[in-house]
């Protein structure tokens, strides 16, 4: 009879380092002094490995100089499928001991195809300049194609690596590069993100000694992607570095089972478990009727939210669906954060919930003021405070003319700190595009400061500028989503087109069957609904099922959208 395989455990009887560690590979040598580690889960949410962190240790070592066997040299970039399961995080680990870079890369998606996955590898390991390619049991045909094509000196899985030649493994240093994060963004010109090891340490003391005050009772799970930085560094790094056990649930699983992570923080009595804010409306859509009584949620003290824009409603459902389990509505932590930053710029304070600044969009788009919306106002939305810059780092608003705004003054985010990138891998000319001599980046991001606080508004790539107006995309998707019949979060996709006399606003609408007067009927209520409720013109495009491209970590993409318009791939 097979063994059961037992989770590691929880508490610890010893005093947390918060990642007080000049390296990674010192942290996991301290973490490998105790019992805790990772755990991981199948698609079906049933345990298939607990790693300790000591077992990981010493496979790691072993398995760097394996690496190293394969010709590799010390700086050397090793591409790595980011499955979530053992032989990833034993894979990563390896890389660090031997001093080699590695970049986690996404997975194939369910829709995607063969060709078009093996190109978009092949492309990412070129910009990585890796000459290596390790990947999980059942993508080994098209790792080894991949290999192929690329030239690489080793394409294969873990298994497949020559035996140990007795390399002697390097000192890192906290200098030393750490790993290549690639943007979720990232298509066919990707732009990595260079972390090293002083970076990375210094963003898992602020998220977990300021931003979390994790206790040694805390335990974490997630279902994010190992190749994003939420999931990596939130979730595998993070917890490493103040020796705490985590559970780790495949994204998969989640997407075709979202009540497999309630189940499981429940199950595990985890703490800390973060998500996008769909991953929460999900959870609400999908236990609509059912019983509660297996989901027990008291224990979770910080329901971390990030990597989208937060919005409200969604969160609302969610609390009513779950707060006869024990959910509380004070553990939304609402975060900032970014991979040129490592993950974490900014955490709300901790037991206060959501708090939302209630803004008059008038105001917002003509003046670019953060104004309180009046009691009675018919165009008012909900921002997030995502609280205060984390210890050591900073965060500025600043104007068009770059000086530094007001309380309440919308504009540009930049951010410094010792978390941030010391730059683009191999990519000089983009790096000086964000990164200024002294150390300031600039996120890209738009939003404004009240109480020292940041408030985020949205990308300054998506804002679309009508006759002097500033009309944030989500605004609209938003209202359409959740006031027209049949539509989802997710649904609705808006950007503006070049046209005479003045850009035009094309929305684009996920449609899933009907007859032609039912779709007529749908594209004019949407059109309708926007004029109405926001004074916009807009065409209306109803696309397919489906058909609205995401980012690696599941946000919606309207640059690949509007690419993909103006390319003709939705037809006339």
């Amino acid at each position: 009879m097979k063994a059961q395989v037992m989770i590691t455990p929880t508490a610890s009887d010893r005093t947390v380092r918060f990642a007080d560690f000049p390296t990674l590979t010192q942290a996991l040598d301290f973490a490998a002094t105790g019992e805790t580690g990772i755990n991981l889960y199948s698609l079906r949410g049933e345990l298939v490995e607990a790693l300790p962190y000591a077992k990981l240790r010493d496979e790691a070592v072993v398995l760097a100089r394996r690496l190293l066997a394969t010709g590799a040299k010390v700086g050397d970039s090793v591409a790595l499928l980011a499955e979530t399961d053992g032989d990833f995080v034993r894979a990563f680990f390896a890389c660090q001991y031997a001093g080699l870079l590695p970049a986690p890369m996404a997975l194939p998606t369910p829709l995607g195809g063969r060709e078009a996955y093996i190109e978009q590898i092949s492309n990412l390991a070129r910009s990585a300049k890796a000459n290596i390619l390790i990947g999980p049991t059942g993508l080994k045909d098209w790792v080894v194609e991949i290999g192929a094509r690329a030239g690489l000196s080793f394409a294969g899985v873990l298994a497949d690596l020559p035996e140990d030649a007795g390399a002697t493994l390097p000192a890192i240093t906290p200098e030393d590069p750490c790993y290549l994060q690639f943007s979720s963004g990232s298509t066919r010109t990707p732009t990595g993100v260079l972390v090293r090891h002083k970076a990375l340490m210094a963003n898992c003391v602020a998220i977990t000694r300021d931003g979390l005050q994790v206790k040694a009772s805390d335990r974490a799970i997630s279902w994010l992607p190992l190749y994003h930085d939420m999931g990596l560094i939130g979730f595998l790094l993070s917890p490493l570095s103040c020796q705490m056990s985590v559970d780790l649930l495949p994204t998969g699983a989640f997407v075709r089972r979202p009540l497999l992570w309630i189940d499981l923080i429940g199950r595990n009595k985890a703490t800390i478990a973060y998500s996008p804010t769909f991953g929460y409306e999900l959870c609400a859509r999908r236990v609509q009727g059912q019983s509660l009584e297996n989901y027990s949620l008291s224990h979770w003290r910080s329901a971390g939210l990030g990597g989208d824009m937060i919005r409200m409603p969604p969160l609302k459902a969610f609390v009513e669906a779950f707060a006869p389990a024990g959910f509380s509505d004070k553990a939304f932590v609402a975060s900032y954060g970014m991979a040129e930053a490592t993950l974490a710029l900014s955490m709300a304070p901790l037991g206060q919930g959501l708090r939302a600044e209630t803004l008059d969009v008038e105001r917002l788009e003509r003046d670019s003021l953060a104004v309180e919306a009046p009691a009675d106002s018919e165009r008012a939305r909900d921002f997030a405070r995502c609280g205060p810059a984390l210890p050591g780092h900073f965060l500025e608003v600043r104007g068009d003319d770059g000086q530094v705004l007001p309380q309440r003054g919308v504009g540009r985010i930049f951010a410094k700190g010792p978390s941030v990138m010391s730059g683009y891998f191999a990519n000089p000319e983009e790096t000086a595009r964000v990164l200024s001599a002294d150390g300031w980046l600039d996120t890209g991001d738009l939003g404004f400061k009240i109480d020292d606080e940041i408030v985020i508004t949205g990308r300054a790539k998506d804002l679309i500028i009508l006759n002097g107006r500033n009309i944030w995309p989500q605004d609209l998707e938003w209202t359409a989503d959740n006031e027209i019949d049949g539509l989802r979060s997710g649904d609705v996709c808006a950007f503006a087109i070049p046209a005479e006399p003045e850009d035009q606003i094309v929305v684009l609408v996920q449609a899933r069957g009907g007859d032609a007067d039912s779709r007529s009927a749908l594209s004019e209520a949407v059109a309708t609904l926007l004029r109405t409720r926001h004074g916009v013109e807009t065409k209306v495009k109803l696309v397919g099922a489906h058909a609205l491209p995401q980012t690696s970590s599941g946000k919606l993409s309207r640059s690949k959208a509007k690419a993909a318009y103006l390319a003709g791939a939705y037809g006339d």
